[in-house]
C-alpha cells in the first residue's frame, strides 16, 4: 500500500530525491540568466508550444507548425480546435509534463520510459519544425540524450535519472518565472493570458488569469515532490 501519510520519512533515497531537487532548483535559479542553460530553456520552451499542439490535437484542430526560436520565444500555429482550451495548454502543460518528469526520475525504468519518449517526440516534431533553431534544438538533445543513455548502460556515470529530474525541475520553475516575467515584471500584450482573458467570459485580467496559472503550477510541482516522495518510501 503507498504511504500517503510519509510515515517514518525521510529514508535514504527520499533524503537524495530531496537534496537533489532542491539542488536543482538553486543551480536553475543561479544560472538563470546564462547561456549555460540555454539549451535546457529552449527544451522548456519546446515542451510549452508541443503543450499548445497537444491542446489542438485533443479538440480536433490542426497543427500548421511548431517555432522555437534563439531569444527563447516560441509560436505554435494552429488552425480550429477549441482556443480557450488551446491557451492555457502551454503554461499549465509545461508545469504538467514537468511534474511527470520528476516523477519519471524517481526510478530509473521510467526515467529510461521518460528519456524515449522525449527521444522520439523530438524526432516526430523535426518533421514539422518551422525553423532551424528548433531542427537544431531536436537534433542536439537527441545526441545529447543518447550520450546520457550510453554512459548510463556502459559506464559508472548514472546520470539519466538526475538528467530527467533536472529537466522536470526546469519546466516547473520555467513555467511560474515564465508567467511572472511575462505579465508581472512586464507586460506582455501577446502573452497566452492576455489572450485568453480577451476570449474568456471571465472578468479577469490578462495578470489575474497569469497568477492562477502560476500557482497551479507551483502546486504541481509541490505535488510532484509529495507524489516522489511517497513512490520511494
Amino acid at each position: 500500500m503507498p504511504n500517503w501519510e510519509l510515515k517514518h520519512c525521510c529514508k535514504h533515497e527520499q533524503i537524495v530525491f530531496l537534496a537533489t531537487l532542491g539542488v536543482c532548483a538553486v543551480v536553475i535559479l543561479a544560472l538563470w540568466r546564462t547561456v549555460l542553460l540555454l539549451p535546457f530553456k529552449l527544451v522548456t520552451v519546446f515542451i510549452h508550444e508541443a503543450s499548445h499542439a497537444i491542446a489542438c490535437k485533443l479538440t480536433c484542430g490542426h497543427v500548421e507548425g511548431i517555432q522555437v526560436h534563439a531569444n527563447e520565444g516560441g509560436t505554435t500555429q494552429t488552425r480550429g480546435g477549441v482556443y480557450w482550451f488551446i491557451l492555457p495548454a502551454g503554461y499549465l502543460g509545461s508545469a504538467f509534463w514537468g511534474m511527470v518528469l520528476v516523477l519519471a526520475s524517481t526510478k530509473l525504468l521510467s526515467a529510461r520510459i521518460a528519456a524515449g519518449c522525449l527521444v522520439v517526440t523530438l524526432i516526430v516534431v523535426l518533421f514539422v519544425a518551422k525553423n532551424w533553431t528548433l531542427r537544431g534544438l531536436c537534433i542536439g538533445f537527441v545526441l545529447f540524450l543518447a550520450v546520457v543513455w550510453i554512459l548510463q548502460e556502459t559506464t559508472k556515470i548514472k546520470i539519466l535519472r538526475y538528467i530527467i529530474l533536472f529537466i522536470g525541475v526546469m519546466n516547473s520553475l520555467f513555467s511560474v518565472y515564465d508567467i511572472y516575467d511575462d505579465l508581472i515584471s512586464r507586460r506582455v500584450n501577446s502573452s497566452d493570458a492576455e489572450k485568453f482573458a480577451e476570449v474568456c467570459p471571465c472578468p479577469c485580467t490578462g495578470v489575474g488569469w497569469g497568477v492562477i496559472w502560476g500557482l497551479i503550477s507551483f502546486l504541481f510541482l509541490c505535488g510532484a515532490t509529495y507524489l516522489g516522495l511517497v513512490i520511494l518510501s
